[in-house]
């Protein structure tokens, strides 16, 4: 615990020297190295007009081993923070649900990862909106799952891609978390089945 807290101590200080030096939200942050797209820069940008405020949450205060990893996703901020299993800790601009009663929020974890994840509306969903489709595969620009999804243990809620961009920052989604596909497949990649999940 010690030395994972020492870890975190000095990746959180080069997190928040490198949010000051570039002076906007960063869209993503590992020891104060960031390597994104330009594209995805201005996104980003543009994320802050949604986005007044971001909190930095230590993990320690949400649970007591950092296991195979931790994922805190703040629902209120929009900003969610993954650290591996070896306590480093990146963050990313996030969408979430449309409403409150939409929103779930507590303890779970990723049980399954899947590249170019195909998409079904859930049974509520079909039933508000019934002209949706049945299913839209993988692959398709438009699949609201995106490029990667991580299943949570929760059914229905998934962390996933986007290929809609303007939904990041803003309250957009159905019930999941949403990312930039750029960021979502940096995030499935230093994942593992197994991570702690907590939504906030």
């Amino acid at each position: 615990m010690t030395g994972a807290s020492n870890q975190y101590t000095i990746t959180r200080r080069r997190l928040l020297f490198s949010a000051s030096a570039v002076g906007v939200f960063p869209a993503s942050v590992v020891h104060a190295q960031s390597t994104v797209s330009a594209e995805v820069q201005e996104e980003t940008t543009a994320v802050r007009r949604n986005v007044s405020s971001f909190t930095i949450h230590d993990w320690p205060d949400h649970f007591e081993r950092l296991g195979r990893g931790i994922i805190i996703s703040d629902t209120t901020t929009r900003v969610l923070q993954h650290w591996t299993e070896d306590g480093e800790m990146r963050i990313y601009p996030t969408s979430v649900p449309l409403t409150d009663e939409l929103t779930k929020r507590g303890y779970t974890e990723i049980v399954e990862k899947r590249k170019n994840p195909s998409w079904a509306p859930t049974p509520s969903m079909r039933k508000r909106n019934p002209e949706w489709p049945t299913v839209i595969k993988g692959g398709d620009p438009q699949n609201p799952m995106g490029s990667r999804a991580l299943y949570l243990s929760w059914q229905y809620y998934r962390i996933h891609g986007t290929h809609d961009t303007r939904k990041i920052g803003r309250r957009s989604s159905n019930g999941c978390i949403g990312l930039y596909n750029e960021h979502i497949e940096e995030v499935f990649e230093r994942a593992t089945i197994g991570t702690q999940v907590k939504l906030i």
